[in-house]
Protein backbone atom coordinates (compact mmCIF):
# COMPACT_ATOMS: atom_id res chain seq x y z
CA UNK A 1 0.00 0.00 0.00
CA UNK A 2 1.35 3.53 -1.07
CA UNK A 3 1.67 6.38 1.27
CA UNK A 4 -0.86 8.28 -0.84
CA UNK A 5 -3.07 5.54 -0.08
CA UNK A 6 -2.06 5.63 3.48
CA UNK A 7 -2.70 9.02 4.20
CA UNK A 8 -6.15 9.26 2.13
CA UNK A 9 -7.54 6.86 4.94
CA UNK A 10 -7.12 9.25 7.35
CA UNK A 11 -8.47 12.05 5.04
CA UNK A 12 -11.60 10.50 4.79
CA UNK A 13 -11.65 9.75 8.52
CA UNK A 14 -11.23 13.82 9.31
CA UNK A 15 -14.11 14.47 6.79
CA UNK A 16 -16.43 12.72 8.63
CA UNK A 17 -15.55 13.76 11.71
CA UNK A 18 -15.87 17.11 10.56
CA UNK A 19 -19.69 16.36 9.70
CA UNK A 20 -20.03 14.49 13.04
CA UNK A 21 -18.61 17.50 15.49
CA UNK A 22 -21.16 20.05 13.39
CA UNK A 23 -23.67 18.09 14.19
CA UNK A 24 -22.93 17.60 18.02
CA UNK A 25 -22.29 21.23 18.91
CA UNK A 26 -25.43 21.84 17.05
CA UNK A 27 -26.96 19.07 19.14
CA UNK A 28 -24.78 20.77 22.81
CA UNK A 29 -25.07 24.78 22.07
CA UNK A 30 -28.87 25.06 22.98
CA UNK A 31 -28.19 25.24 26.27
CA UNK A 32 -25.87 27.68 26.79
CA UNK A 33 -27.43 29.92 23.62
CA UNK A 34 -31.05 29.41 24.91
CA UNK A 35 -31.37 32.11 26.77
CA UNK A 36 -29.83 34.80 24.63
CA UNK A 37 -31.23 33.92 21.58
CA UNK A 38 -34.89 33.93 23.66
CA UNK A 39 -34.05 37.73 24.84
CA UNK A 40 -33.47 38.62 21.34
CA UNK A 41 -36.33 36.74 19.39
CA UNK A 42 -39.10 36.97 22.10
CA UNK A 43 -41.00 33.30 22.58
CA UNK A 44 -41.82 31.27 25.88
CA UNK A 45 -40.33 28.50 27.41
CA UNK A 46 -41.66 26.36 24.96
CA UNK A 47 -39.78 27.94 22.16
CA UNK A 48 -36.31 27.17 24.18
CA UNK A 49 -37.73 23.61 24.69
CA UNK A 50 -38.28 23.45 20.60
CA UNK A 51 -35.02 24.52 20.17
CA UNK A 52 -33.41 21.75 21.31
CA UNK A 53 -36.72 19.33 20.96
CA UNK A 54 -37.40 19.92 17.14
CA UNK A 55 -33.83 19.28 16.25
CA UNK A 56 -33.37 15.99 18.47
CA UNK A 57 -37.17 14.59 17.23
CA UNK A 58 -36.54 15.25 13.36
CA UNK A 59 -32.51 13.81 14.11
CA UNK A 60 -33.96 10.63 16.02
CA UNK A 61 -36.98 9.92 13.85
CA UNK A 62 -34.70 10.08 10.37
CA UNK A 63 -31.44 8.59 11.73
CA UNK A 64 -32.38 4.77 10.52
CA UNK A 65 -33.75 5.99 6.98
CA UNK A 66 -30.93 7.92 6.41
CA UNK A 67 -28.92 4.65 7.05
CA UNK A 68 -30.77 2.73 4.41
CA UNK A 69 -30.49 5.79 2.13
CA UNK A 70 -26.88 5.50 2.51
CA UNK A 71 -27.31 1.55 1.01
CA UNK A 72 -29.68 2.28 -1.13
CA UNK A 73 -27.97 5.53 -3.31
CA UNK A 74 -24.38 5.05 -2.11
CA UNK A 75 -23.01 6.41 0.91
CA UNK A 76 -20.81 9.33 -0.72
CA UNK A 77 -23.81 10.45 -2.41
CA UNK A 78 -25.86 11.05 0.08
CA UNK A 79 -23.15 12.23 2.49
CA UNK A 80 -23.01 15.24 0.13
CA UNK A 81 -26.48 15.42 0.30
CA UNK A 82 -26.68 15.70 4.20
CA UNK A 83 -23.45 18.39 4.30
CA UNK A 84 -25.31 19.91 1.79
CA UNK A 85 -28.67 20.10 3.44
CA UNK A 86 -27.23 20.91 6.82
CA UNK A 87 -24.99 23.64 5.68
CA UNK A 88 -27.50 25.78 4.18
CA UNK A 89 -30.27 25.12 7.33
CA UNK A 90 -27.46 26.65 9.27
CA UNK A 91 -27.27 29.63 7.32
CA UNK A 92 -31.05 29.90 7.50
CA UNK A 93 -30.69 29.37 11.54
CA UNK A 94 -28.31 32.14 11.29
CA UNK A 95 -30.55 34.54 9.68
CA UNK A 96 -33.94 33.36 11.20
CA UNK A 97 -35.96 36.91 11.36
CA UNK A 98 -38.16 35.12 14.17
CA UNK A 99 -39.06 32.06 17.07
CA UNK A 100 -41.24 30.04 14.79
CA UNK A 101 -38.52 30.39 11.66
CA UNK A 102 -35.79 29.45 14.22
CA UNK A 103 -38.28 26.14 15.01
CA UNK A 104 -38.94 24.90 11.75
CA UNK A 105 -34.87 25.52 10.42
CA UNK A 106 -33.98 23.46 13.54
CA UNK A 107 -36.32 20.58 12.52
CA UNK A 108 -34.77 20.81 8.86
CA UNK A 109 -31.52 20.75 10.46
CA UNK A 110 -32.39 17.91 12.10
CA UNK A 111 -33.16 15.67 9.07
CA UNK A 112 -30.48 16.77 7.05
CA UNK A 113 -27.85 15.95 10.27
CA UNK A 114 -30.19 12.25 9.87
CA UNK A 115 -29.13 12.09 6.21
CA UNK A 116 -25.25 12.95 6.92
CA UNK A 117 -24.21 11.46 10.27
CA UNK A 118 -25.49 7.59 9.07
CA UNK A 119 -23.08 7.39 6.57
CA UNK A 120 -19.94 7.82 8.65
CA UNK A 121 -19.03 4.60 10.11
CA UNK A 122 -19.58 3.07 6.57
CA UNK A 123 -17.29 5.04 4.96
CA UNK A 124 -15.10 4.67 7.75
CA UNK A 125 -15.50 0.54 7.14
CA UNK A 126 -14.93 1.03 3.38
CA UNK A 127 -11.73 3.30 3.42
CA UNK A 128 -9.97 1.41 5.71
CA UNK A 129 -8.08 -2.35 5.47
CA UNK A 130 -9.82 -4.36 8.69
CA UNK A 131 -6.16 -4.09 10.63
CA UNK A 132 -6.46 0.02 10.88
CA UNK A 133 -10.24 -0.21 11.50
CA UNK A 134 -9.63 0.22 15.38
CA UNK A 135 -7.42 3.12 15.01
CA UNK A 136 -10.27 4.49 13.23
CA UNK A 137 -12.76 4.26 15.34
CA UNK A 138 -10.49 4.68 18.23
CA UNK A 139 -10.08 8.19 17.11
CA UNK A 140 -13.80 8.30 16.17
CA UNK A 141 -15.96 7.82 19.43
CA UNK A 142 -13.55 10.06 21.38
CA UNK A 143 -14.04 12.83 19.06
CA UNK A 144 -17.32 12.57 19.08
CA UNK A 145 -17.66 12.51 23.08
CA UNK A 146 -15.02 15.69 23.56
CA UNK A 147 -17.42 17.99 20.94
CA UNK A 148 -20.52 16.85 22.84
CA UNK A 149 -18.61 18.23 25.90
CA UNK A 150 -16.87 21.23 24.01
CA UNK A 151 -19.80 22.07 22.59
CA UNK A 152 -20.87 24.74 25.35
CA UNK A 153 -17.80 25.94 26.05
CA UNK A 154 -17.58 27.27 22.15
CA UNK A 155 -20.76 28.08 22.73
CA UNK A 156 -20.49 30.16 25.52
CA UNK A 157 -17.66 32.11 24.06
CA UNK A 158 -19.41 33.02 20.91
CA UNK A 159 -22.42 34.15 22.80
CA UNK A 160 -20.28 36.66 24.98
CA UNK A 161 -17.98 37.60 22.20
CA UNK A 162 -21.11 38.98 20.21
CA UNK A 163 -17.97 38.62 17.30
CA UNK A 164 -18.94 41.17 14.96
CA UNK A 165 -22.10 42.33 16.68
CA UNK A 166 -23.68 38.70 15.51
CA UNK A 167 -24.56 37.53 19.11
CA UNK A 168 -26.01 33.88 19.59
CA UNK A 169 -26.17 33.75 15.67
CA UNK A 170 -22.31 33.44 15.33
CA UNK A 171 -23.05 29.49 16.79
CA UNK A 172 -24.95 28.67 13.69
CA UNK A 173 -22.54 30.83 11.06
CA UNK A 174 -19.49 28.87 12.34
CA UNK A 175 -21.19 25.68 10.40
CA UNK A 176 -20.85 27.68 7.03
CA UNK A 177 -17.18 27.27 6.90
CA UNK A 178 -16.85 23.65 8.56
CA UNK A 179 -19.57 22.60 6.22
CA UNK A 180 -17.72 23.75 3.35
CA UNK A 181 -14.78 22.45 3.72
CA UNK A 182 -16.37 18.58 4.84
CA UNK A 183 -18.22 19.31 1.55
CA UNK A 184 -14.75 20.18 -0.52
CA UNK A 185 -13.33 16.64 0.76
CA UNK A 186 -16.03 14.47 0.66
CA UNK A 187 -16.36 15.03 -3.47
CA UNK A 188 -12.44 14.70 -3.40
CA UNK A 189 -11.52 11.75 -1.15
CA UNK A 190 -15.26 9.73 0.25
CA UNK A 191 -14.55 6.08 -1.88
CA UNK A 192 -17.71 5.25 -3.60
CA UNK A 193 -19.50 2.29 -2.28
CA UNK A 194 -21.88 -0.32 -3.27
CA UNK A 195 -25.36 0.09 -3.54
CA UNK A 196 -28.20 -2.46 -3.56
CA UNK A 197 -31.46 -2.63 -5.61
CA UNK A 198 -35.03 -2.05 -3.79
CA UNK A 199 -36.90 0.75 -3.21
CA UNK A 200 -37.17 2.53 0.41
CA UNK A 201 -39.52 0.96 2.75
CA UNK A 202 -41.68 3.99 3.43
CA UNK A 203 -44.27 1.67 5.71
CA UNK A 204 -41.53 1.02 7.70
CA UNK A 205 -40.26 4.53 8.21
CA UNK A 206 -43.41 5.64 9.07
CA UNK A 207 -44.16 2.78 11.71
CA UNK A 208 -40.33 3.27 13.21
CA UNK A 209 -41.09 7.44 12.82
CA UNK A 210 -44.25 6.85 14.64
CA UNK A 211 -42.79 4.59 18.03
CA UNK A 212 -39.69 7.28 18.25
CA UNK A 213 -42.01 10.27 18.71
CA UNK A 214 -44.02 8.44 21.00
CA UNK A 215 -41.31 7.92 23.06
CA UNK A 216 -38.72 10.78 22.94
CA UNK A 217 -41.70 13.54 22.30
CA UNK A 218 -42.85 12.78 26.18
CA UNK A 219 -39.05 12.42 27.47
CA UNK A 220 -38.40 15.91 26.06
CA UNK A 221 -42.04 17.86 26.88
CA UNK A 222 -43.48 15.72 29.93
CA UNK A 223 -41.68 18.17 32.38
CA UNK A 224 -42.45 21.08 30.88
CA UNK A 225 -46.18 19.98 30.71
CA UNK A 226 -46.65 18.70 34.19
CA UNK A 227 -46.61 15.01 32.90
CA UNK A 228 -50.30 14.97 32.28
CA UNK A 229 -51.54 11.43 31.61
CA UNK A 230 -50.90 11.19 27.96
CA UNK A 231 -47.49 11.24 28.07
CA UNK A 232 -47.19 8.45 30.16
CA UNK A 233 -49.83 6.30 27.39
CA UNK A 234 -47.76 7.78 24.78
CA UNK A 235 -44.29 5.82 25.94
CA UNK A 236 -46.13 3.19 27.25
CA UNK A 237 -47.58 2.99 23.52
CA UNK A 238 -44.13 3.02 22.07
CA UNK A 239 -43.38 -0.77 23.10
CA UNK A 240 -45.84 -2.08 21.17
CA UNK A 241 -45.21 -0.18 18.62
CA UNK A 242 -41.79 -1.08 18.22
CA UNK A 243 -42.94 -4.89 18.41
CA UNK A 244 -45.47 -4.01 15.29
CA UNK A 245 -42.47 -2.58 13.31
CA UNK A 246 -40.13 -5.59 13.90
CA UNK A 247 -42.91 -7.64 12.87
CA UNK A 248 -43.86 -5.80 9.49
CA UNK A 249 -39.88 -5.94 8.83
CA UNK A 250 -39.54 -9.58 9.61
CA UNK A 251 -42.62 -10.07 6.62
CA UNK A 252 -41.53 -7.40 4.39
CA UNK A 253 -37.82 -8.88 4.01
CA UNK A 254 -39.94 -12.93 3.46
CA UNK A 255 -41.69 -11.09 0.65
CA UNK A 256 -38.37 -10.57 -0.47
CA UNK A 257 -38.68 -6.82 -0.08
CA UNK A 258 -35.83 -4.17 1.32
CA UNK A 259 -36.13 -3.54 4.53
CA UNK A 260 -35.69 -0.58 6.58
CA UNK A 261 -33.98 -2.20 9.41
CA UNK A 262 -32.21 -5.63 8.44
CA UNK A 263 -33.79 -8.33 10.54
CA UNK A 264 -30.76 -10.07 10.77
CA UNK A 265 -29.36 -7.55 12.72
CA UNK A 266 -32.03 -8.51 15.91
CA UNK A 267 -30.31 -12.00 15.62
CA UNK A 268 -27.09 -10.30 16.48
CA UNK A 269 -26.97 -10.61 20.60
CA UNK A 270 -23.61 -8.53 20.92
CA UNK A 271 -24.97 -5.70 18.50
CA UNK A 272 -27.87 -5.73 21.05
CA UNK A 273 -26.19 -5.53 23.68
CA UNK A 274 -23.85 -2.97 22.28
CA UNK A 275 -27.14 -0.84 21.48
CA UNK A 276 -28.29 -1.53 25.29
CA UNK A 277 -25.06 -0.18 26.70
CA UNK A 278 -24.86 2.73 24.42
CA UNK A 279 -28.57 3.67 25.54
CA UNK A 280 -27.92 4.27 28.78
CA UNK A 281 -24.21 5.29 29.01
CA UNK A 282 -24.72 8.13 26.58
CA UNK A 283 -28.10 8.50 28.77
CA UNK A 284 -26.39 9.14 31.82
CA UNK A 285 -23.53 11.25 29.99
CA UNK A 286 -25.43 13.68 27.66
CA UNK A 287 -27.79 14.06 31.23
CA UNK A 288 -24.55 15.06 32.94
CA UNK A 289 -23.99 17.30 30.81
CA UNK A 290 -26.64 19.92 30.68
CA UNK A 291 -27.76 19.63 34.45
CA UNK A 292 -23.39 20.56 35.08
CA UNK A 293 -24.23 23.59 32.53
CA UNK A 294 -27.62 24.38 33.72
CA UNK A 295 -26.36 23.82 37.44
CA UNK A 296 -23.37 26.11 36.99
CA UNK A 297 -25.31 28.84 35.64
CA UNK A 298 -28.49 28.71 37.63
CA UNK A 299 -27.07 27.67 41.10
CA UNK A 300 -24.02 29.55 40.82
CA UNK A 301 -24.39 32.07 38.84
CA UNK A 302 -21.76 31.75 36.31
CA UNK A 303 -22.03 33.38 33.55
CA UNK A 304 -22.17 31.36 30.17
CA UNK A 305 -18.70 32.08 29.51
CA UNK A 306 -17.37 30.78 32.69
CA UNK A 307 -19.57 27.89 32.81
CA UNK A 308 -18.20 26.83 29.74
CA UNK A 309 -14.63 27.37 30.68
CA UNK A 310 -15.42 25.37 34.06
CA UNK A 311 -16.14 22.37 32.03
CA UNK A 312 -12.99 22.06 29.72
CA UNK A 313 -10.92 20.00 32.57
CA UNK A 314 -13.73 18.12 31.02
CA UNK A 315 -12.74 18.17 27.51
CA UNK A 316 -8.90 17.86 28.02
CA UNK A 317 -9.58 14.35 30.33
CA UNK A 318 -11.84 13.41 27.20
CA UNK A 319 -9.05 13.66 24.91
CA UNK A 320 -6.31 12.38 26.94
CA UNK A 321 -8.24 9.74 28.26
CA UNK A 322 -8.98 8.88 24.45
CA UNK A 323 -5.38 8.70 23.69
CA UNK A 324 -4.41 6.16 26.54
CA UNK A 325 -7.62 4.09 25.64
CA UNK A 326 -6.37 3.55 22.17
CA UNK A 327 -2.95 2.46 23.09
CA UNK A 328 -4.61 0.17 26.18
CA UNK A 329 -6.78 -1.52 23.97
CA UNK A 330 -4.68 -3.91 22.03
CA UNK A 331 -3.49 -4.99 25.80
CA UNK A 332 -6.61 -5.20 27.52
CA UNK A 333 -8.84 -5.82 25.07
CA UNK A 334 -12.24 -3.32 24.53
CA UNK A 335 -14.66 -5.09 26.40
CA UNK A 336 -11.71 -4.33 29.81
CA UNK A 337 -11.54 -0.84 28.71
CA UNK A 338 -15.19 -0.12 28.52
CA UNK A 339 -15.81 -1.81 31.65
CA UNK A 340 -12.72 0.11 33.19
CA UNK A 341 -13.40 3.54 31.56
CA UNK A 342 -17.15 2.94 32.81
CA UNK A 343 -15.83 2.82 36.55
CA UNK A 344 -13.42 5.86 36.09
CA UNK A 345 -16.19 7.94 35.37
CA UNK A 346 -17.91 6.59 38.70
CA UNK A 347 -15.01 7.61 40.89
CA UNK A 348 -15.16 10.92 38.85
CA UNK A 349 -19.12 11.28 39.84
CA UNK A 350 -17.86 10.31 43.30
CA UNK A 351 -15.70 13.14 43.03
CA UNK A 352 -18.21 16.03 42.23
CA UNK A 353 -20.21 14.10 45.41
CA UNK A 354 -17.23 14.55 47.71
CA UNK A 355 -16.18 18.08 46.74
CA UNK A 356 -20.04 19.35 47.08
CA UNK A 357 -20.40 17.44 50.59
CA UNK A 358 -17.02 19.18 51.91
CA UNK A 359 -16.64 22.66 50.38
CA UNK A 360 -17.91 25.20 52.79
CA UNK A 361 -20.33 27.86 50.51
CA UNK A 362 -20.25 28.20 46.92
CA UNK A 363 -18.21 26.05 44.73
CA UNK A 364 -15.85 27.33 42.56
CA UNK A 365 -14.37 26.37 39.43
CA UNK A 366 -11.18 25.49 40.92
CA UNK A 367 -12.69 23.03 43.14
CA UNK A 368 -14.73 21.14 40.46
CA UNK A 369 -11.28 20.63 38.53
CA UNK A 370 -10.41 17.01 40.01
CA UNK A 371 -13.58 15.57 39.60
CA UNK A 372 -13.88 17.02 36.24
CA UNK A 373 -10.99 15.74 35.00
CA UNK A 374 -11.64 12.50 35.75
CA UNK A 375 -15.22 12.21 34.42
CA UNK A 376 -13.33 13.05 31.12
CA UNK A 377 -10.76 10.49 31.35
CA UNK A 378 -12.94 7.89 32.14
CA UNK A 379 -15.45 9.18 29.04
CA UNK A 380 -12.38 9.16 26.17
CA UNK A 381 -11.54 5.58 27.51
CA UNK A 382 -14.72 4.16 27.64
CA UNK A 383 -15.65 5.44 24.12
CA UNK A 384 -12.50 4.52 21.98
CA UNK A 385 -13.48 1.06 21.44
CA UNK A 386 -17.03 1.35 21.86
CA UNK A 387 -17.79 1.48 17.65
CA UNK A 388 -15.37 -0.66 16.82
CA UNK A 389 -16.85 -3.79 19.09
CA UNK A 390 -20.35 -3.50 18.44
CA UNK A 391 -19.87 -2.95 14.42
CA UNK A 392 -17.54 -5.85 14.36
CA UNK A 393 -19.85 -8.15 14.17
CA UNK A 394 -21.89 -6.45 11.27
CA UNK A 395 -21.54 -7.75 7.74
CA UNK A 396 -21.15 -5.35 4.99
CA UNK A 397 -24.61 -5.26 4.01
CA UNK A 398 -26.25 -4.59 7.32
CA UNK A 399 -23.27 -1.52 7.96
CA UNK A 400 -26.23 1.06 6.62
CA UNK A 401 -28.84 0.02 8.96
CA UNK A 402 -26.19 -0.79 11.98
CA UNK A 403 -24.90 2.78 11.86
CA UNK A 404 -28.27 4.44 11.26
CA UNK A 405 -29.97 2.29 14.45
CA UNK A 406 -26.36 2.68 16.59
CA UNK A 407 -26.84 6.25 16.19
CA UNK A 408 -30.23 6.47 17.21
CA UNK A 409 -30.02 4.82 19.84
CA UNK A 410 -27.70 7.24 21.40
CA UNK A 411 -29.69 9.99 20.33
CA UNK A 412 -32.61 8.58 22.23
CA UNK A 413 -30.40 7.68 25.18
CA UNK A 414 -29.40 11.31 25.32
CA UNK A 415 -33.28 12.53 25.70
CA UNK A 416 -34.51 9.82 27.70
CA UNK A 417 -30.85 11.42 30.02
CA UNK A 418 -31.69 14.60 29.81
CA UNK A 419 -35.67 13.76 30.88
CA UNK A 420 -34.61 11.50 33.58
CA UNK A 421 -32.17 13.97 35.21
CA UNK A 422 -33.30 17.09 34.05
CA UNK A 423 -36.88 16.29 35.82
CA UNK A 424 -34.79 15.18 38.88
CA UNK A 425 -33.03 17.94 38.91
CA UNK A 426 -35.95 20.68 38.65
CA UNK A 427 -38.32 18.87 40.93
CA UNK A 428 -35.51 19.20 43.57
CA UNK A 429 -35.25 22.99 42.50
CA UNK A 430 -31.88 23.14 41.35
CA UNK A 431 -29.50 23.45 43.98
CA UNK A 432 -26.18 21.68 45.58
CA UNK A 433 -28.43 19.39 47.32
CA UNK A 434 -30.65 18.47 43.86
CA UNK A 435 -27.21 17.94 41.99
CA UNK A 436 -26.06 15.77 44.55
CA UNK A 437 -29.10 13.47 43.92
CA UNK A 438 -28.95 13.50 40.27
CA UNK A 439 -25.35 12.52 41.15
CA UNK A 440 -26.25 9.42 43.20
CA UNK A 441 -28.88 8.47 39.98
CA UNK A 442 -25.98 9.19 37.56
CA UNK A 443 -23.58 6.51 39.60
CA UNK A 444 -26.74 3.84 39.33
CA UNK A 445 -26.71 4.20 35.28
CA UNK A 446 -23.06 3.95 34.75
CA UNK A 447 -23.19 0.99 37.04
CA UNK A 448 -26.17 -0.40 34.95
CA UNK A 449 -23.80 0.29 31.91
CA UNK A 450 -20.94 -1.06 33.55
CA UNK A 451 -22.60 -4.25 34.24
CA UNK A 452 -24.01 -4.89 30.66
CA UNK A 453 -20.29 -4.40 29.16
CA UNK A 454 -19.92 -7.79 30.15
CA UNK A 455 -22.48 -8.80 27.43
CA UNK A 456 -20.06 -7.64 24.89
CA UNK A 457 -17.27 -9.49 23.21
CA UNK A 458 -13.66 -9.54 24.95
CA UNK A 459 -12.00 -7.95 21.51
CA UNK A 460 -13.94 -6.76 18.48
CA UNK A 461 -12.28 -8.74 16.10
CA UNK A 462 -11.44 -11.68 17.24
CA UNK A 463 -14.79 -12.94 18.24
CA UNK A 464 -16.69 -11.03 15.17
CA UNK A 465 -16.33 -14.04 12.83
CA UNK A 466 -17.49 -16.68 15.96
CA UNK A 467 -20.54 -14.71 15.44
CA UNK A 468 -21.11 -14.86 12.47
CA UNK A 469 -20.80 -18.38 12.05
CA UNK A 470 -23.62 -19.11 14.80
CA UNK A 471 -25.90 -17.02 13.31
CA UNK A 472 -25.76 -18.65 10.30
CA UNK A 473 -25.84 -21.94 11.70
CA UNK A 474 -28.58 -21.09 13.33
Amino acid sequence: MTNEHRSKHWVVLAVVLAAEVMDLLDATIIAIAGPSIRADLGGGTAFLQWLAAGYTLAFAVGLVTGGRLGDLFGRRRMFLVGAAGFTLMSLLCAIAPGPAALVVFRVLQGLAGAVLIPQGLGLIKAAFPPEKLGAAFGAFGPVMGLSAVCGPILAGFLVDADLFGTGWRMIFLINLPVGLAALIGAALVLPRTQTEGGSLDLPGTMLLGGALVLLVYPLVQGRELGWPWWTWAAMAAALPAFWVFQRYERRRQRAGRTPLVEPSLLAKRRFNAGLLVGLIFFAGLMGLTLILSVWMQVGLGFSPLRAGLTQSPWAFGTALGAVGGHILSARLGGRRLIVGGTAVLGLGVAGLLVTLAVVDGPVSSVQLLPALLVLGLGMGASMAPYFDIVLAAVDEHEVGSASGTLTAVQQIGGAIGVALLGTAFFSWSATETALARVLWLELGLLALAGGLSFLLPRRAREEASEEKELVTVG
